[in-house]
């Protein structure tokens, strides 16, 4: 920051940050909030609000020095800096610039290279604060469209050769700016270098597909196909000479109205574009609603002028309401008619009606929309042959057996797109209301036909707030029924799509809309419909062609979420109570069934806890290892957490238990709140139904959870309960579960003497009952409280026991466990090099396995043993990533621990401020535990601000 000159004194780095941003902002009055959030984003130091008046007060007094303190003011509400005219160089920028539009070119060239001189070196480059990226990118935005506004200038004045060195240098810095590239190739070409400009553009393609995935739009593709053609036009008058303009030719124009509110689709608009010198035929599919029809017509008006013999329209009528299908005899003769071929001269067969209709092509450009199309054999005998003519074909099948057709599949609306349809129909009401609008938007999911449907209801109706339509919308079992009209409905549209599929892709319709998930995979339909797999598979493929499923990822399909409502409503009004619950029963024995095996996989030591499960009628999944195990569970963990819910309430509450039980150690280890979710379905229905092993069991799940969770009172009574209903069924295996929660609970509390009677309890039931994994999982608990309690030789030998018989087991995730408490103990006994390697150990077996909540208490005790070794520097580092993992997975004793350890890590570099941050963290942390650090991080407080 300067002034007449020569940089301002007597100012920091974050001075300089806050005054660029009262600049940037210059006029409006900032609170100190937005000044903080500007400075810092979303964490904020605890001494943000001083830190910003000091700089504040900083900046007054450099500004006094300049005689310029009275621009900064301090008002009611916050802080406002108001230069006079003249004083901002980013004014006196945006006002040449305007100027210069105002201009004849020769006048306005000299206008914006002073502009333009004025920025010197990055904007803002020397300051650091959240905000400085974005505004940044937003400066260099602005003197980049004033550049390419100068050189559209130079190129129309023939100054192509003077600026051929500044335009390389240029888009050298920016590669990806396409109006920059577009004026070196003009420059080059119009320099007699063809070559090179054609080189450039190559680059330039490369470059944006490799970083971006793109292709160059419309105006960039005319422009290299223009100057590999040396196209005259390309030239000033001076230099080519004026060819006249072609005679303008009449036309036949049967394209329907171009609706005027059409949104959006600007990358397909793009690529139908491209099509004009690419292809002669282009196919639009997509589901019913889309807008495949709008989409082909708007494109078909923008490129009117490409095709001057005429732009043809026929609608095929395949998912027509109250029409039957066009044949494709009756299609040609609306064709030839538009043509303008009289009606004698039509032939009355196919096949010569088809060869007229190729012939009357031949030499012409007409652009042809083929709307509603029923498939390839529909569209087939009105393709032509040798053309310079585009025909465009809607259809909502997937057209993949016609060759040599360029396909295009239209998605949904992206939420931008959807804002501005809705908001051009309902008008200036939709602005008042913008998280509403989202709402609606996302209920009709992002459908264009919906979108439209409810925007018109919200204009008819001027008493509605968007809010109140929402409200309507939400209302799952009317939903469809409100995105309807006299005229047109959503429901109406996915009726006409069903109709058009085989009995069998209808009843695969149907059932899958039962499933109370996500997504599906082959196996999971063929156990809904109790069909072979490959059968099950050809359906769900065929339906993805015909847009009644999507597909995000190989081998899984899943609904448009309306589509889903529709398949669901279908279902229960096609099929028979009877066999809804049939359907339903295979799908939950298939997922039970599936689940035990993928366990069983990744778990093999615990086999003996789980409920056995009957292998189901239909085809099972085959899992040949735990990676595949490992992967299924992933890719089904939302499915089976709704299967979990869905029985729960309904006619399988026994699917719920064993799901809960048999999934309970792969949702344990990173998956908490879904282990809650279910252990707590699991609960209810075991009380419902007065099962006392069920309840004794889920209530240790659950109180295993809620100790994983940080939440010690609840877990607590789960376990107390559990311990009680346990020992009315005879439950020892629970029992014995709780006991270890509670050990777990109180050495976290500091209780260690009531930790070690529970923890002795669980051992002596486990060794009783044959229970060895619990026994190595108790024995590695007493370790720890043996540590706790300066007992280190015995918590040792303890470990040690328990690592062997994890090992023994093949529980990796329990040696990992063991592994890092070793790590603790050797740090206790100054083994610094020890404990790191154990601790290092454990992080990697963690990471190996995924339990990354589990990595994140692995990775704490590395930077407490660097703390220890006083390598504060890499502690702060460990910390950190812990920090990362524990906030990712809502594990709030490692985020408290974490902080802890940053505190102290930061204090010892001397660092007050963050180590008072990372204090008061942890305390907030460690008062929501109730646990007895509270007392520890106090003092640490203390002592860094006494």
């Amino acid at each position: 920051m300067s002034y007449g000159g020569r940089p301002l004194g007597g100012t920091a780095p974050r001075h300089r940050a806050v005054l660029g941003y009262l600049l940037l902002h210059a006029g409006t009055v900032l609170s100190a909030d937005r000044l903080i959030s500007a400075m810092w984003g979303l964490t904020p130091p605890d001494t943000a609000r001083a830190q910003i008046h000091a700089a504040v007060t900083a900046i007054r007094r450099a500004l006094r020095t300049v005689s310029m303190a009275e621009r900064l003011q301090t008002r009611p509400s916050g802080y406002v800096i108001d230069p006079l005219p003249g004083q901002l160089d980013l004014w006196i920028f945006e006002k040449a610039v305007s100027d210069a539009a105002a201009e004849e070119p020769a006048k306005a060239v000299p206008l914006l290279r002073q502009a333009l001189a004025m920025w010197r070196g990055q904007p803002l480059g020397a300051l650091n604060a959240d905000y400085v990226a974005d505004a940044r990118a937003r400066l260099e935005d602005r003197r980049l469209s004033a550049l390419e506004r100068l050189m559209d200038l130079e190129l129309s004045l023939g100054r192509h050769q003077e600026i051929l060195d500044e335009l390389t240098a240029e888009l050298a810095v920016h590669p990806l700016r396409e109006r920059l590239c577009g004026h070196l190739m003009l420059a080059l070409h119009r320099a007699g270098r063809q070559a090179d400009a054609l080189s450039v553009a190559r680059a330039f393609r490369d470059r944006l597909v490799e970083e971006q995935g793109l292709d160059p739009g419309r105006a960039f593709t005319l422009l290299e196909e223009s100057i590999l053609k040396d196209d005259p036009g390309l030239y000033l008058p001076a230099s080519a000479p004026q060819r006249p303009a072609p005679a303008k030719a009449t036309r036949a124009n049967y394209l329907p109205f171009d609706i005027p509110d059409f949104a959006g689709r600007e990358g397909e608009l793009d690529r139908l574009g491209k099509a004009c010198t690419a292809v002669t035929v282009a196919a639009i599919d997509g589901m019913a609603g889309v807008g495949k029809t709008a989409l082909a017509i708007h494109a078909a008006h923008r490129l009117a002028d490409a095709y001057p013999d005429g732009q043809l329209f026929v609608d095929l009528q395949a998912h027509t309401a109250d029409q039957a299908l066009m044949e494709p005899l009756a299609a040609l003769e609306v064709l030839l008619r538009q043509l303008g071929v009289p009606a004698e001269r039509i032939p009355p067969s196919l096949t010569a009606r088809a060869e007229l209709w190729r012939s009357e092509l031949v030499g012409r450009r007409a652009i042809v929309v083929l709307d509603n199309a029923g498939g390839a054999d529909h569209v087939r005998p009105l393709l032509p042959g040798t053309t310079g003519s585009l025909i465009m074909i809607t259809s909502r099948r997937r057209l993949t057996d016609l060759d040599g057709v360029q396909s295009m599949t239209v998605d949904l609306l992206p939420a931008r797109d959807a804002i501005d349809l809705f908001t051009r129909i309902v008008g200036e009401r939709s602005n008042a209301e913008p998280i509403a609008v989202l709402d609606v938007l996302q209920l009709c999911g992002f459908l264009p036909l919906a979108v439209r449907i409810s925007a018109a209801r919200l204009y008819h109706r001027p008493r509605w707030t968007v809010e109140y339509l929402a409200g309507r919308l939400r209302d799952q079992r009317r939903r469809l029924t409100e995105l309807s009209t006299a005229d047109r409905g959503v429901a109406a549209a996915f009726t006409m799509s069903y109709q058009y599929l085989s009995q069998e892709q209808q009843h695969m319709f149907r059932l899958l809309g039962l499933h109370p998930g996500h997504d599906v995979d082959p196996h999971v339909a063929a156990a809904l419909a109790d069909l072979p797999l490959d059968e099950a598979e050809n359906l769900l493929e065929d339906l993805l062609d015909a847009h009644m499923l999507l597909q995000h990822e190989p081998g899984r399909y899943t609904f448009h979420g309306l589509l889903r409502e529709h398949a669901l409503a279908t279902a229960a009004a096609t099929e028979s109570a009877a066999a809804r619950h049939d359907a339903l029963t295979r799908l939950f024995d298939h997922y039970l069934y599936t689940a035990r095996v993928a366990m069983d996989q990744l778990y093999p030591y615990g086999n003996a806890q789980r409920p056995d499960i009957t292998p189901p009628t239909t085809p099972p999944l085959d899992l040949p290892g735990p990676a595949s195990a490992g992967a299924w569970l992933e890719a089904e963990r939302a499915n089976l957490i709704a299967v979990g819910t869905y029985t729960a309430e309904r006619d399988w509450p026994v699917h719920t238990g064993h799901l809960a039980s048999i999934l309970r150690p792969y949702l344990g280890h990173a998956h908490h709140t879904d282990a809650f979710a279910l252990h707590t379905r699991a609960l209810e229905v075991a009380r419902r139904r007065g099962d006392g092993p069920g309840q004794a069991k889920a209530l240790t799940d659950l109180g295993w959870e809620c100790w994983r969770l940080g939440r010690y009172a609840e877990a607590i009574d789960h376990s107390q309960e559990a311990i009680k209903i346990g020992g009315q069924s005879g439950d020892r295996l629970s029992q014995s579960r709780a006991h270890n929660t509670l050990g777990n609970v109180y050495w976290r509390q500091r209780e260690y003497d009531t930790a070690r009677t529970h923890l002795e309890i669980a051992l002596t039931m486990c060794r009783e009952i044959g229970n060895h994994v619990g026994e190595a999982h108790v024995l590695g608990n007493l370790g720890s409280v043996d540590k706790r309690q300066g007992l280190l030789d015995a918590a040792h030998e303890h470990l040690t026991q328990a690592l062997h018989l994890h090992r023994q087991l093949g529980n990796r995730g329990g040696e990992a466990l063991v592994l890092d408490r070793l790590g603790s103990v050797h740090h206790r006994m100054g083994r610094y090099d020890s404990a790191r390697e154990h601790h290092e150990q454990a992080r990697d077996l963690y990471r190996e396995l995924g339990y990354a909540s589990d990595e994140a208490e692995a990775i704490n005790g590395l930077g407490e043993v660097r703390r220890a070794a006083n390598d504060p520097v890499r502690a702060i580092d460990e910390h950190q990533e812990a920090l990362r993992l524990a906030l990712a997975h809502n594990n709030l004793p490692e985020q408290a621990r974490a902080h802890d350890g940053l505190a102290r890590a930061h204090h010892q570099q001397g660092e007050r401020a963050q180590a008072r941050h990372h204090a008061t963290q942890a305390l907030g942390l460690y008062t929501a535990l109730a646990v007895p650090e509270v007392t520890d991080i106090g003092a640490l407080l203390r002592e860094l601000d006494p």
